[in-house]
C-alpha cells in the first residue's frame, strides 16, 4: 500500500474536487492520503473536514507520491516540501502554461494507476541550495548553520526602492566578479531558465543539464551578458550600497536584505524527482508553451 501526498491550491476550487476525489478512490484501495496545503494560500477561514489541506514545511517519512494540483507555482510548492526526501512529484496541470506538469486534470486516475503499477520513469532536475549571510553574523566553527532553502526555478536578489538601482557586489566561486549597479541579480537552474531569467532576456537551457546561469536585471553598464557556470560554482551576492534589497525564491519574497547581507547559492544537495511517463519533449513543449510557429 502507497501514501500519497496531495499538495492543492485552495484558490482553485477545481483542485480540491479533484484531491478529493482522488483521495476516495485511493483510500478505497487500502492506500493512505495526505492533504497538504500552503499557509501562505490557505483562507483563515478554511473548513476542516476530513479532506482538508494542513499546511507543513516539509512532507513526513513514508510518503510515495507527491501531487501536486495548481498551477507552476504549486509545483515549486512541492517540489520544495518534497525533494529533501526524495519524494517523486506527479504534477496535474490546472493552471495557464503548466510548463512543469505532467498530465491534464482528465488524466489524473489513468496516471495514479500507472504509479502505482510501477509504470513510470523518473527525471532528474537540478535544484538550488540557498542560504542568508547577515551582516556581522557569527561565521565562526561552531556557530549555528544558517538556515537552507531549496528552490528549483531560481534565486533573485532585487531592489526594493522604485526608481533607483540597488548595489549588488557578486561573486563566483569565492572569487569577487562584478558589482552590479541593477534592479537585480538572478541565479536560475536550467529549468527556471525559462521563467524569470528568459524574461530577463538569459539563455535557454536544457532541464537536462548541469548548470546555473546568473543574469542581472537591467543593470547600469555595458556588460550586461548573462554567465552560464557549472553547479559547484558557488555563487554570492551582497548587498554592497546603502540601499535595501529582498530575497525571493521560485517568485516568493522571503527575505528583506540590508547592507552587508549576503546570499550564498549552489547546485542542490538533492535534486527534485519528476514523475513521468514517456520521454519528454523539451524543444516541442518550448514550441508549444510559447506558441512558436513555423515559417
Amino acid at each position: 500500500m502507497a501514501t500519497v501526498a496531495f499538495v492543492v491550491n485552495p484558490d482553485r476550487p477545481e483542485a480540491a474536487a479533484l484531491a478529493e476525489g482522488a483521495s476516495r478512490w485511493l483510500e478505497a484501495q487500502g492506500h493512505t492520503v495526505d492533504l497538504v496545503g500552503d499557509e501562505r494560500l490557505l483562507p483563515g477561514d478554511h473548513a476542516r473536514t476530513p479532506h482538508a489541506p494542513t499546511a507543513v514545511a516539509t512532507l513526513g517519512e513514508g510518503v510515495d507520491l507527491a501531487v501536486s494540483l495548481g498551477g507552476d507555482g504549486t509545483m515549486l510548492r512541492t517540489v520544495a516540501l518534497a525533494c529533501v526526501g526524495g519524494i517523486p512529484v506527479l504534477g496535474v496541470n490546472l493552471g495557464r502554461l503548466g510548463y512543469l506538469t505532467e498530465v491534464e486534470p482528465a488524466g489524473l486516475h489513468g496516471a495514479l494507476e500507472r504509479f502505482l503499477a510501477g509504470d513510470y520513469s523518473i527525471e532528474e532536475r537540478l535544484t538550488l541550495d540557498v542560504h542568508i549571510e547577515r551582516a556581522g553574523a557569527d561565521s565562526r566553527p561552531g556557530a549555528p548553520a544558517p538556515h537552507v532553502h531549496r528552490v528549483l526555478n531560481e534565486v533573485v536578489v532585487e531592489k526594493t526602492v522604485p526608481g533607483h538601482t540597488v548595489s549588488l557586489a557578486t561573486s563566483i566561486a569565492g572569487r569577487p566578479f562584478v558589482t552590479y549597479a541593477a534592479d537585480g541579480v538572478l541565479v536560475a537552474t536550467p529549468t527556471g531558465s525559462t521563467a524569470y531569467n528568459l524574461s530577463a532576456h538569459g539563455p535557454i537551457l536544457s532541464p537536462l543539464l548541469r548548470a546555473l546561469v546568473m543574469t542581472p536585471l537591467a543593470p547600469h553598464t555595458l556588460f550586461d551578458r548573462p554567465l552560464v557556470l557549472g553547479p559547484e560554482q558557488a555563487v554570492r551576492i551582497e548587498v554592497a550600497g546603502p540601499r535595501p534589497a529582498v530575497l525571493v525564491l521560485d517568485g516568493r519574497s522571503v527575505d528583506a536584505l540590508g547592507p552587508g547581507d549576503a546570499v550564498a547559492c549552489r547546485g542542490g544537495a538533492s535534486p527534485a524527482r519528476l514523475v513521468i511517463f514517456g520521454p519528454r519533449d523539451f524543444h516541442a513543449i518550448l514550441r508549444a508553451r510559447f506558441n512558436l510557429a513555423d515559417r
